[in-house]
């Protein structure tokens, strides 16, 4: 199982990023595929989930500047950004997960893990 995340970058705050996973090994449209990040000296968070009946979840605090969304023809799920602020700046994660329930946001349920994409919002 592979899981191939891409997309960070250096970025102005207010700015937006879009993010990819591609999964290889498993079919998303089994998997509940969801973000973290990890800022620099912060524990690895989850931002949102998109489950295997494409509902999607969301860290309350991101007041809706992010949006999950999945394509599973190409077996792959995104992650947008807008407005950008500094505080978003970490290492971007994506991983799979067979649960759907309120821990989807919870790294502990999640089985398979990409390697990571720095992102840097500078103000």
């Amino acid at each position: 199982v592979q899981l191939q995340a891409s997309g960070g970058g250096l970025v102005q705050a207010g700015g937006s990023l879009s993010f990819s996973c591609a999964a290889s090994g498993i079919s998303i449209d089994y998997y509940t595929i969801g973000w973290f990040r990890q800022a620099p000296g912060k524990q690895r968070e989850g931002v949102a989930a998109i489950g295997d009946n494409g509902r999607s979840m969301y860290l309350d605090s991101l007041e809706g500047r992010f949006i999950v969304s999945r394509d599973v023809a190409k077996n792959t799920v995104y992650l947008q950004i807008i407005n950008l602020k500094p505080e978003d700046t970490a290492v971007y994660y994506c991983a799979a997960s067979k649960q759907w329930d309120f821990t989807a946001l919870s790294q502990s349920s999640y089985v398979y893990w990409g390697q990571g994409t720095q992102v840097t919002v500078s103000s």
